[in-house]
């Protein structure tokens, strides 16, 4: 019997089993075996990491808005999926806006995956869209592959993307209950919202009155009220407001299939903080004061907090109104996803936190979120993604090394701890050559993707199955 193909040797991996001594053996795109780091296995390729890089699984990114087609100037699949692949993320979920068409449609998701074909760096599935007048498309998109469904309360910022009524929530679940298919939520009430003081200062105090807390727990409370009525699943996405913690502790333990996440950004900066005039902040919900930030983390170290996500929203320049900064009218999307890692890692070792509890909260969260029974961890039966990651250098965020389409993110000039020095891909060594992303589709079981890997024609959404 022949060997692995690849053997990478850890003095340091983490493991579903903790942080371990390893050798793990891959054959194929598989993971087939994680050894003793003592045990000596031939194989035709051999790496043997540095002392000081930490073996980790690839990182899921459930929460990406990729923008392509109709918003390449904001973003594209080459350059998300490359600044991804540079932050130790081989797998991600493509946002069902702000691209054009959305993704509300079996058509609208073909013509996702032609504009994505023969571009993506790392592996991707798409959301679709949950939108006035498409309940009638969910269960199609559920077939064609989809891995679940977003929908907002409010007002999206894109005319296109037009938000559900607390009232019509309960409907669009009790469908998606039929095949128990997941709804994303964006969780603020526009009621309050309206309600609340709009300001008349262009500075970042008066936009955080103007999206209060209340938005936030007014909302998740009518999801919780729905998926009590319709049994369904539901996930609350970037959650901000440490406030909503109890009331989703009380769901949970009560039996409600909710879960939630957070992002970098609500992690790592606070609303006394963010100077005058830099909309690079903006983002909705907002950040907010250290001591919600501080819950946050005590939520997220209990277990109240499934995962931490991105929510990479980026735009043009124009947009965030760079020359003429108004939180008022800039566009509310954090650009994170390269620096997603570092800058999680950093804030949670300066709290105690190990690179367990990140991996735990960056690749297993978001993984079992999606399904993606194959993705986020270093064990047996897993892809090989891998990721050879050095926690204790130190860098300064230099917007110009970012692939991102466009070099804007609040984490410039920010000093980090942990650089990504190297990742596989399904069991090759990524080195900036041709794109080997693969499209995946929501599966029973194991999700292992489609066969046909976007290499210039429009890749369909085929399951594969076990392989």
């Amino acid at each position: 019997m022949s060997g692995p193909d690849l053997i990478v040797r850890a003095r340091r991996a983490v493991t579903p089993a903790g942080e371990r001594a390893v050798c793990v053996a891959v054959t194929g795109e598989r993971i087939t075996a994680v050894e003793p780091w003592s045990d000596r296995v031939d194989a035709d390729e051999v790496v043997d990491l540095a002392e000081d890089e930490v073996l980790l699984p690839g990182l899921v990114d459930t929460h990406v808005h990729v923008n392509e087609p109709g918003r390449t100037r904001w973003e594209g699949f080459e350059t998300a999926t490359r600044a991804a692949l540079a932050g130790g993320v081989t797998t991600i979920v493509d946002m069902p806006l702000n691209s054009i068409p959305p993704t509300v449609d079996v058509e609208a998701l073909a013509v996702k995956k032609r504009a994505a074909a023969g571009k993506c760096h790392v592996d991707i599935g798409f959301w679709g869209g949950a939108v006035p007048g498409n309940i009638d498309d969910l269960l199609p998109l559920h077939e064609a592959g989809v891995f679940g469904f977003k929908c907002f309360l409010l007002d999206s910022g894109v005319e296109e993307f037009a938000p559900l009524t607390p009232a019509q929530l309960p409907d669009y679940l009790q469908r998606l209950s039929t095949v128990d298919a997941l709804m994303l939520v964006h969780a603020e009430d526009a009621a309050v919202i309206a309600a609340a003081p709009s300001g008349a200062d262009p500075g970042y105090p008066d936009f955080l009155g103007s999206r209060p807390r209340a938005a936030e727990h007014q909302a998740i409370a009518d999801v919780l009220a729905a998926v009590r009525r319709t049994g369904a699943r539901a996930h609350v996405l970037h959650l901000s407001s440490s406030d909503a913690v109890p009331m989703l502790r009380e769901a949970r333990q009560a039996g409600l299939r909710v879960t939630v996440e957070t992002c970098p950004h609500y992690l790592c900066f606070d609303a006394e903080t963010i100077p005058a005039g830099a909309t690079t902040f903006k983002c909705c919900p907002p950040i907010r004061e250290a001591a919600n930030r501080d819950r946050l983390w005590a939520a997220l170290a209990a277990g109240d907090i499934d995962c931490i996500v991105s929510d990479h929203s980026p735009c043009t320049p124009e947009l965030k109104g760079l020359d003429a900064p108004d939180f008022r009218t800039a566009w509310g999307g954090i650009a994170s996803l390269q620096v997603a890692l570092p800058a999680v890692w950093t804030e949670a070792r300066a709290r105690g936190h190990e690179l367990t509890d990140v991996v735990r909260w960056m690749a297993e969260g978001p993984a079992r979120l999606a399904g993606l029974t194959g993705k986020g961890g270093l064990a047996p039966g897993q892809d090989a993604d891998l990721v050879a990651f050095a926690p204790d250098q130190r860098f300064i965020v230099d917007p110009g090394a970012l692939h991102h389409r466009n070099k804007i993110t609040p984490y410039a000039g920010r000093e980090l701890s942990g650089v990504v020095r190297g990742c596989w891909l399904r069991g090759r060594r990524t080195d900036g050559g041709p794109p080997r992303g693969r499209f995946l589709t929501r599966g029973t079981g194991r999700t292992a993707g489609s066969r046909e890997r976007g290499t210039g024609r429009a890749a369909g959404s085929r399951e594969q199955g076990d392989r």
